[in-house]
């Protein structure tokens, strides 16, 4: 009875390496949309008053959390009754990623006026607009978050689609939580950022005190870490598509590997090149479509 009870805690023992490991390979394959998503939700849970930033992050947190909750149990279905929609929606993914960073750069190059929208901290407006405002940001926040989580989870469980489905569970359910909880524990610092830099300014006694230069470098480093994290996303994204093209579509699976290049430049290229695609076809969809309703 006792060895028995042994054998069962090595057999645990065994998957839970085996999960730990796979676990480090799934976050490898989703760190690419990781970093964008955490440019994203920086991005997004800037610009409210310094009250609201907490509660805001806490509110798209929860709802992080409920689209993982969503995503998981069905991704898991698939995974066991039809795995090769998995493949389908890696792809797929994997163009939304690409037209994604390529769409970003595209912007770059030729940027457009977008709509201004209303400012949350507008001192004009009352408290019940505010938090209208804030409740479609919160709401926008959520929906873009459940694309990228569909991405994270679809990726993390594409790494472990020949593993037993407990491993799939527990590897994707690790990856989903971590991005999660660190995801957001990560941007409340960012955001937090320029509050603490105004307190250390605030504390400090003379012009040249130490926490006066690091007050003034934390409120001017803000807009410059969500820009560079920006920056980051967009070439993560464009490799991360690149990599979903490499590894899944048989074209490029049999051909890539004899350019001789860097994979890390091969899948940048492919992702750049088939974002850009997708973008000609998406602005072209758009010019059809207003012409159709003009």
């Amino acid at each position: 009875m006792a060895s028995g009870f042994f054998v069962l805690l090595d057999d645990i023992a065994a998957i839970m390496d085996d999960v730990a490991v796979m676990s480090k390979v799934a976050a490898k394959k989703t760190a690419g949309i990781l970093g964008d998503d955490l440019a994203v939700n920086a991005e997004k849970a800037s610009g409210f008053a310094s009250s609201r930033e907490l509660p805001v992050l806490w509110a798209i947190s929860k709802g992080s959390l409920l689209n993982k909750i969503i995503i998981l149990p069905i991704a898991f279905l698939l995974s066991a009754f039809l795995p090769v929609a998995i493949i389908v929606i890696l792809i797929l993914g994997g163009l939304f990623l690409a037209y994604e960073g390529a769409e970003k750069i595209y912007e770059f190059i030729f940027p457009h006026k977008h709509e201004e929208s209303e400012g949350i901290t507008n001192v004009e407006l009352t408290e019940e607009q505010i938090l209208e405002i804030e409740k479609g940001k919160i709401k926008s926040a959520i929906i873009t978050d459940f694309i990228l989580s569909v991405e994270i989870v679809i990726i993390a469980l594409g790494t472990v689609i020949d593993e037993p489905l407990t491993q799939r569970i527990i590897v994707t359910s690790i990856i989903a939580l971590v991005a999660t909880i660190g995801v957001y524990g990560i941007v409340a610092l960012i955001v937090r950022m320029d509050e603490a830099g105004y307190k250390l300014i605030k504390s400090s006694k003379s012009e040249k005190s130490i926490s006066r230069i690091i007050g003034n470098l934390l409120v001017k480093a803000l807009p410059l870490v969500i820009k560079g994290l920006t920056v980051i996303g967009t070439i993560a994204l464009l490799l991360v598509a690149g990599g979903i093209f490499v590894h899944y579509i048989p074209f490029f699976h049999h051909y890539v590997p004899e350019i001789k290049l860097p994979s890390i430049v091969k899948e940048f290229v492919i992702g750049l090149v088939l974002g850009f695609i997708v973008v000609l076809f998406v602005n072209l969809f758009k010019k059809i479509f207003k012409k159709k309703t003009a």
